[in-house]
């Protein structure tokens, strides 16, 4: 037991030797494969000479042990069966020193360097850095590509970067210092017998370079396929309840097949090549045999060789050749993975389009004055364009969006969020630019409850804390209190057998219905406790008694706090402080609820209209 302790010891030594998750720069990954291999070399460059060293010794000891395999039949063959042990037990003892203790050892320090200290960090290390990046880029980034698309990618490209790095020190040093050392010990016999290996090397490495190049490109077409059949997959899954109900099940096969068709084409290509590979591997290891074999028959039988040297040359080409399937296959997975990882990376190095300034900081909002200042936002009058908005909130107060579909309401709130950029003017928040603020910290001073909320598929619990990590457990059960949603969290029970708070519910909240979602987000932007809220149509699947509970309780906690809310519900918005109306893109009427009623606008018509709805419905 106490043995096994101490080897954990030292695995977890080799392990810990690299910290794969150690905080990186935020620059994108290098766009280019040896830039972005060499950038995740690093951190295990002073492994490097000593895993050379350890790969050296192993290949030369191989090589080595074979030819002295010739040398033993040799051996006896001059001393006879009497003297044999007497004459040569030293060196016997040695060889077999070698063979049983000293060979194992140096493997397996090889494997301790090569497999605990770089393998286990080096993929989890791409994995973490190409999920960093991927974190930060902008809202537009992910509404352009599939989440399964992007998620298969990542955890490709921490694979792909893994087995290059293990290949090439496992296999390729390998056989090269071996084919090398063959071809040097083969020469010292006698020259006819290394130059004939000399020059098959040559024409190996010329016929895996033109394959290989081949199998890169089909294997970047698979991967890419592979991509986007994954993406459809994952599309498909996470909007079952769409597939459900607007279309049958064979609509979406025949939506996915077309995907599955040319993904199959691309793997049939690509195996192609590796059945084209096969043959001319075979075609060039009969001409290695034949080449080196042959001609060392022949010298034994002109009395230039020994019969021990011709076993010696016999077992290293024999060996070669059983290598070299070998070798081929590691030398096309190679390539295999350069394609995988430059699919990847046209996606894993694209730059953020939203990024902090240098002289970004953190700041801190006191007051929650919020200022927009001539912005211009979209082009060519397009929904959600915004078009010279100026408009001045003081602190504390209460504001509502009103406008029909389009009218700019929730561009205005994602410019606020710095989600995206206008195109020109300014925002200011307690008199500072907003981009003078670092993006985490202007947003984690301002609280959104979105019409739909969205929730990681983790417990109640970690959803509600997971902007305020550091509130008590008195502290959230309070905020779903205000916000109606305790009494059905107690009720909640998952498959796993959690149940309340610690209850998991599914991936983006889907056990719950749309008037649970709201309220957990409710409840999660209260707990946040931040000094300005975001309503963005926060009510909109609650019936009018629990939306007027929960607004009576958001008077009393939200004093002293801005709040903007956007409602189509207008009820909701009658006793905030101003109401704030746009049309195509432009503030055409500001004031309070009476105010703009009186004016008779667009707002009064819109007033109007929703108060007429009851009447024409019991109608």
């Amino acid at each position: 037991m106490v043995v096994r302790e101490d080897d954990q010891r030292m695995y977890r030594h080799f392990e810990s030797l690299v910290d794969p998750f150690a905080a990186g720069d935020d620059r994108p990954p290098p766009s280019t494969i040896w830039s972005f291999l060499k950038s995740h070399i690093h951190p295990f460059r002073h492994l490097l000479p000593l895993m050379v060293l350890l790969g050296l010794c192993k290949a030369l000891l191989e090589c080595g042990l074979i030819f002295y395999a010739g040398r033993l039949i040799d051996l006896m063959t001059e001393t006879g069966v009497a003297a044999f042990w007497d004459t040569h037990k030293v060196e016997l003892v040695i060889a077999l020193f070698v063979v049983l203790m000293f060979r194992p050892v140096l493997i397996w320090v090889h494997h301790l360097f090569l497999d605990q200290a770089v393998a286990s960090n080096l993929q989890e290390q791409v994995r973490w850095q190409a999920h960093r990046h991927m974190l930060g880029q902008s809202m537009s980034f992910f509404q352009r590509e599939l989440a399964g698309k992007l998620s298969n990618r990542v955890m490709q490209l921490g694979q792909a970067v893994e087995e290059i790095f293990h290949s090439t020190f496992e296999a390729l040093w390998f056989g090269l210092v071996y084919a090398v050392s063959a071809v040097i010990l083969l020469g010292q016999i006698d020259w006819r017998l290394g130059l004939p290996l000399a020059i098959w090397i040559l024409a190996y490495i010329l016929y895996v370079r033109y394959k290989t190049v081949r199998i890169a490109h089909a294997s970047k077409n698979w991967s890419n396929a592979r991509s986007a059949v994954s993406g459809a997959v994952v599309d498909a899954y996470s909007n079952i309840e769409t597939v459900k109900l607007f279309a049958d099940t064979s609509t979406e096969q025949d939506h996915f097949l077309p995907e599955m068709r040319l993904l199959r084409h691309r793997a049939q290509r690509f195996r192609r090549e590796m059945t084209d590979l096969s043959l001319g591997m075979n075609l060039l290891n009969g001409a290695m045999i034949a080449g080196v074999v042959g001609p060392a028959v022949w010298l034994w039988m002109q009395g230039s060789v020994t019969v021990g040297q011709v076993s010696a040359a016999t077992a290293l080409t024999i060996r070669l050749n059983g290598m070299t399937g070998w070798l081929m296959f590691v030398a096309t997975r190679i390539f295999e993975n350069v394609g995988i990882i430059k699919d990847g990376l046209a996606t894993i190095s694209v730059p953020h389009e939203l990024t902090d300034l240098e002289t970004a900081a953190p700041r801190r909002i006191r007051r929650g004055e919020i200022a927009f200042k001539q912005v211009s936002h979209g082009h060519g009058g397009a929904k959600g364009c915004l078009q010279e908005i100026d408009l001045h909130i003081p602190g504390g107060q209460k504001i509502g969006l009103v406008g029909h579909s389009g009218a700019g309401k929730s561009t205005l709130i994602r410019l606020l969020l710095r989600l995206q950029r206008p195109n020109h003017g300014s925002i200011q928040v307690d008199g500072q630019c907003i981009e003078s603020m670092t993006q985490a910290s202007l947003r984690s001073q301002i609280s959104v409850v979105a019409q739909d909320p969205s929730f990681l598929h983790r417990s109640i619990r970690t959803n509600l804390l997971y902007g305020s990590p550091d509130a008590t457990e008195a502290d959230m059960i309070r905020a779903a209190r205000l916000a109606e949603a305790h009494d059905f969290i107690q009720k909640l029970s998952g498959s796993d057998g959690h149940s309340g708070y610690d209850a998991h519910i599914g991936e983006r909240g889907v056990t719950l219905s749309g008037g649970q979602r709201q309220r957990l987000a409710i409840a999660r932007a209260i707990l946040k406790d931040a000094p300005i809220l975001v309503l963005d149509e926060a009510t909109s699947a609650l019936d009018s008694v629990l939306e007027a509970k929960i607004l009576r309780n958001l008077q009393q906690i939200t004093r002293g706090k801005t709040v903007i809310a956007i409602a189509h519900r207008l009820s909701t918005l009658a006793q905030f402080d101003r109401i704030v109306v746009l049309d195509r893109g432009r503030i055409v009427e500001d004031g309070p609820h009476s105010e703009l009623i009186r004016k008779g606008g667009i707002y009064a018509a819109m007033w109007q209209q929703q108060r007429a709805e009851p009447d024409m419905i019991e109608g």
